[in-house]
Parts: C-alpha cells; sequence; structure tokens
C-alpha cells in the first residue's frame, strides 16, 4: 500500500506552468471528477468549469456563505435594488472603486468595473455568435428591446451591435444600473444578478483583445485569477493582488451549530484567506480518494460512491478519518441526476402514444431504488419529478410514476404498442419490423459503468437491447446539445431558490441548450411563461405541480435521484460549506500551514 500511495503521490506532483509564481504559503488542493471545457462564461453550462468562473468573476449580488435557507446579499452592487411595485423596473447601484484584475488587455492602466460593464456581458448572452447556453435565462427574464435586437441581428446576418442601445437595458450613468422588462419578473435578481459563473461582470477590451482564445483569458473582478491551465488536467489560480479589503461576513441561524462554529472561528479576516488555489482533474475514482488519503489533496469533495462505506458508513464519518482530525461535510443536494432521451431521435423520441409508451417502458424497467442501494451506497433519495431539495416547487410528499420500478407493466405496454420480437432472434424490435438498437452515451469511469451494467441489465430483462457509446463528458455534452444522441445519463444541480430554473430543462425555447432533449409542448410553455410572472404563492405552486405532471407523463428524462453529498475535509483545512446555489467558496476557506506541515 505504502508502495502505490508512493507512486501515486509521485504521478500527482505538480509542474508549474512557465511564468507561474512559485508556491504561495497557503495553497488549496483538490480534483475534479470531470474535466472543464474552459472559462468564457457566456459560454459555458458545465459545473466544473462554472466553479473556476465563479471565483474570477463576481456578480452584482452573491449568496451568504452560511445562511440556510439561503439569502442573498450585496456583492459589487452597494446595496438592494430599487425595484418598481410592478416588478418591471429594476434600477442598482454599482459600488464605486472595484476594479478588474490587472491585464495586458487594460495597456498598464486600471481598470475600474461600471454599470456599462454589466449591460455589455448581458449583452454578450444575446449575441447569436457566442451560441450562449444561458440565453433562454434572458429571453424568459423579457427584457425590453433585447430579443428584438437578437431577431435582427439573426436576420441580418450582421456582427452584433453593442454599441446599440437597448431600452431595457441601460447605464442611466457611470454607476447606475436599470433594466426592465415586458412583464412582472419578482425574482430576477435570483435569476440574472446572483450568480458570478454566469452573470459576473466582463470587460469588453478584454473580449476584444483575446479574440477567440477568450476561453483561455478569464479576466474578472473576483478573488482569485487563474495563472495556469493544462487542459483536462490541471488548473492553476492565484489569489488577485488587486482584491479589494474585504472580509468575512455571514449569518447563520441562532440555532445552527455548525455555521455558528465557523463564524465565530472566520467572522472579520480578510478574504481570500489562501493564496493559491491547484485544481486536479481525476477521472477515475479510486486514484482521486487515494489522493486525498494520502494528504495530496486538502479536501475531497463529493466522495465517490463506491467508498462512502468507507468514508461515512451509516452517514457518520468513519472512526479511523476521525481519529485523523478529518471533518465530513454532509448535505442533502439540490440536485437530480437524470437519464435524457432525445425526442427528436426516430427511434426514442416523438410524441405518439407508442413513442411515449417506450419511453415510459424503458423507465418502468430501471430499478432506481437498486441503483441507490448498490452504486450510491444509499446516499440518495428517489425523485418523483424534475423540482429539487432546497428549491420552490419541490414537494416530499409529491409520488409520481417517475421513480416506479415495474418491469411486468414495462412489458406489457411494449407489448401493446408492437415492440414484440418479429424475427425470433430474442430482441424486441420496432412496430416497423426493423431491429432496435439502442445506445446509451456514456463516460469511462467507474461510476458510469456500475450505472451502465444496471442499465444493460435492466433493458435485457424485458427483451431491449442496449449498446454503450463511451466518450469523455465534454465530447457527449457537444453530442446531446447537437441532438446527436439516443440516451445520455447527466447530473443537474440548481443555481437558485426558484425551482423554475429545473422547468427550463423542459421549456421549448431552451432546446439545445439547458433543454437537451429537445422536449417541446404547448402546455408546458404556456405554463412556464406563465409562472414567471407571479409571486410566490399557492397558485405558483399549484402550477409546479401541473408542470411535473406533463414532465413525468411525456418522460423526456428519467429523474433518477437527488444525491447526497458527502465532503471530507483535512485537519489543516476550515470553513468548508457547501454552497447550496453558487458554486464558490475559495474565499470562505483558509488552510492552516502549521498543521499542514506536520501531516
Amino acid at each position: 500500500m505504502k508502495r502505490l500511495l508512493a507512486t501515486l503521490a509521485a504521478c500527482l506532483t505538480l509542474t508549474l506552468p512557465a511564468g507561474a509564481a512559485p508556491q504561495s504559503d497557503k495553497t488549496l488542493r483538490y480534483a475534479f471528477l470531470i474535466a472543464e471545457t474552459g472559462f468564457d462564461p457566456v459560454r459555458l453550462s458545465d459545473i466544473y468549469s462554472r466553479t473556476v468562473t465563479a471565483h474570477i468573476f463576481e456578480a452584482l449580488y452573491s449568496y451568504d456563505p452560511l445562511a440556510r435557507p439561503a439569502r442573498i446579499v450585496p456583492q459589487i452592487a452597494e446595496g438592494p435594488a430599487a425595484i418598481s411595485d410592478d416588478f418591471k423596473t429594476f434600477t442598482i447601484k454599482v459600488r464605486p472603486g472595484i476594479f478588474f484584475a490587472d491585464d495586458p488587455a487594460f495597456k498598464g492602466k486600471k481598470r475600474e468595473v461600471t454599470a456599462q460593464d454589466f449591460v455589455y456581458s448581458m449583452k454578450r448572452y444575446a449575441d447569436p455568435a457566442n451560441n450562449a447556453q444561458f440565453w433562454v435565462s434572458f429571453e424568459s427574464a423579457g427584457i425590453v428591446g433585447l430579443a428584438e435586437l437578437r431577431s435582427q441581428v439573426l436576420k441580418s446576418k450582421q456582427p452584433f451591435p453593442y454599441d446599440t442601445e437597448v431600452e431595457g437595458l441601460r447605464a442611466l450613468d457611470r454607476y447606475t444600473l436599470q433594466v426592465k422588462t415586458r412583464e412582472a419578473r419578482p425574482r430576477l435578481i435570483e435569476t440574472l444578478f446572483a450568480l458570478n459563473d454566469l452573470f459576473g461582470a466582463v470587460a469588453r477590451e478584454v473580449v476584444e483583445f483575446y479574440g477567440d482564445k477568450i476561453m483561455e483569458h478569464p479576466v474578472g473582478t473576483g478573488p482569485f485569477r487563474l495563472t495556469g491551465w493544462r487542459r483536462s488536467s490541471q488548473m492553476v489560480l492565484e489569489r488577485n493582488p488587486g482584491y479589494r479589503e474585504r472580509v468575512y461576513e455571514a449569518q447563520p441561524g441562532a440555532d445552527d451549530a455548525e455555521g455558528q462554529a465557523i463564524l465565530a472561528k472566520l467572522k472579520g479576516r480578510r478574504i481570500p484567506m489562501v493564496d493559491r488555489v491547484v485544481i486536479d482533474v481525476i477521472v477515475e475514482r479510486q486514484p482521486r480518494w487515494l489522493a486525498f488519503l494520502a494528504n495530496e489533496h486538502d479536501f475531497i469533495e463529493r466522495v465517490p460512491e463506491e467508498f462512502i462505506t468507507q468514508a461515512a458508513p451509516g452517514g457518520k464519518l468513519a472512526p479511523n478519518l476521525v481519529k485523523r482530525g478529518m471533518q465530513g461535510v454532509f448535505t442533502v443536494a439540490p440536485d437530480m441526476t437524470l437519464t435524457c432521451f432525445n425526442m427528436e431521435d426516430p427511434v426514442v423520441g416523438g410524441y405518439t402514444p407508442d413513442k411515449v409508451a417506450l419511453r415510459r417502458a424503458i423507465s418502468l424497467s430501471y430499478d432506481v431504488k437498486r441503483e441507490i442501494l448498490l452504486v450510491r451506497r444509499g446516499r440518495a433519495v428517489p425523485a418523483q419529478s424534475p423540482l429539487v431539495p432546497h428549491a420552490s416547487g419541490f414537494d416530499a410528499e409529491f409520488k409520481s410514476e417517475m421513480s416506479d420500478y415495474d418491469p411486468a407493466r414495462a412489458r406489457a405496454l411494449l407489448d401493446l404498442y408492437g415492440y414484440v420480437d418479429k424475427d425470433g432472434d430474442g430482441w424486441r424490435d420496432l412496430p416497423d419490423g426493423s431491429p432496435m438498437v439502442l445506445t446509451r452515451n456514456t463516460e469511462p469511469n467507474s461510476l458510469s459503468r456500475s450505472i451502465d451494467e444496471l442499465w444493460d441489465k435492466a433493458l435485457r430483462a424485458v427483451g431491449i437491447k442496449l449498446q454503450m457509446k463511451i466518450q469523455q463528458w465534454p465530447e457527449n455534452l457537444k453530442a446531446a446539445q447537437s441532438g446527436k444522441y439516443q440516451m445520455w445519463p447527466v447530473g443537474s444541480t440548481a443555481d437558485k431558490p426558484d425551482g423554475q430554473g429545473a422547468l427550463q430543462r423542459y421549456y421549448g425555447p431552451a432546446s439545445g441548450t439547458q433543454n437537451l432533449p429537445r422536449f417541446k409542448d404547448a402546455r408546458f410553455d404556456a405554463i412556464y411563461d406563465r409562472m414567471q410572472g407571479m409571486p410566490d404563492g399557492p397558485e405558483r405552486e399549484a402550477l409546479f405541480k401541473e408542470a411535473k405532471r406533463i414532465a413525468v407523463a411525456y418522460m423526456a428524462y428519467k429523474v433518477h435521484a437527488h444525491r447526497i453529498i458527502t465532503d471530507i475535509q483535512q485537519p489543516w483545512m476550515t470553513g468548508f460549506r457547501r454552497p447550496v446555489f453558487s458554486q464558490d467558496f475559495w474565499q470562505f476557506v483558509d488552510i492552516d500551514t502549521a498543521k499542514q506541515s506536520v501531516r
């Protein structure tokens, strides 16, 4: 074992990129399970890239690091937004004296962030050339004039006119941003102004300076800056030396013992507290777990399911890890695991009764509870709908077919709609008699292999032949976004307290971006649009329930489970509490170098 750990440590020895600063006093080291795609917020959808951009860029608002339930607080904004009584006009003051990190794009000058930077950053989502994954958030917001300008560009096929004024998106002066929407948008602040990873300020000079290399050169106002990147291998970020004076502040609940303990230790400390962050990409779960145990990493986020029984049997940190001084953090995540069905695929897609029956039969054939027990080691709960814990619209009492396991009913549905073995080879054929072989896109890692085996066994039991197409996650994402797949498993984490964000995965205008199955249903879209302008309350909750029923009936996604995430800190790391809706936490943790030196 010692030899294995020594070999692993040698493999994980980090080589600094050319020009990078030497190792700082406090370095936070950990590993991503899946590779990043890049660092231009407008082009991102994956959580790994967004975790990096969340620490480089800053939005007008952010989340209290300890408050539960989540609480939005000003960040670059001077204070709360001035919101009109009809929820159609939002006026936000930008705090003066906040600067972008130094960069060659600024030609040696200090560059202050202004209201115009947020106008520009938001317009980038409307620019068709960027193929923005979250354009649908702006389209749904209904900012006056923005969608119209985008339509003009699409028709003319001319470059996006960033200097053209948009009525609903204006800088009234250097520090005052005003946004106007066509309809009431009571939750616009959390939708468009409280996510560093996506909606932080981007400087126009930087985008124009780096051009098609912008994914490699993120420049923001945040606490860290990217100083080294080996694609799909390692990211190095260092403290932004020009970051403003900012101290640790939080408001955990009075009865929140864990939160109060963190606050007592860190309150008033200048942030960020660490000088450097090094992220390795370790796709295989065992090497990532062993790297943590060998003290190569300061914490492990999302302990791999296959090691949960070693790390936290029964939901409590294992005695041997407690003895080493480690701390476990357990979080019921606002997330879901899903299997996407391509609704435009000629086999699994479509809205006719036979196509719906096929997807429902596939869903009924699969035993989610078995996946949770065997693969996830009990650290998840079956999902009944696409609404997630901690978000509005989630109802722990709601029960649906989504979690049912009933292979007999699956076989009956297949028989009823003509999916029977017509050529005698033992496999079901399509109703027209042609062979039926389903293809599941998947990744080359142990978790995927375990779940793939469950799917193969489940579909074999009802007579459906399944084959696997194994690719890295970024390649599968590209295939899904272009509609070139049949089935693909993904995970989704909510980034705001409003559950409507999850319904965006079924919203017609979001097809090819958030709506990976390209599901289109006029009733669902009407519900989604109506919910946008409604205040929270019983009427809106009733629409959530109706939307959930449509999602279950058509089965564009098989929603599997909501995960219970286990994170573990080494004894020299303190302050970590998994963010519920945001991705940023590096600035809120500390490394005790004295303890680290005797590890």
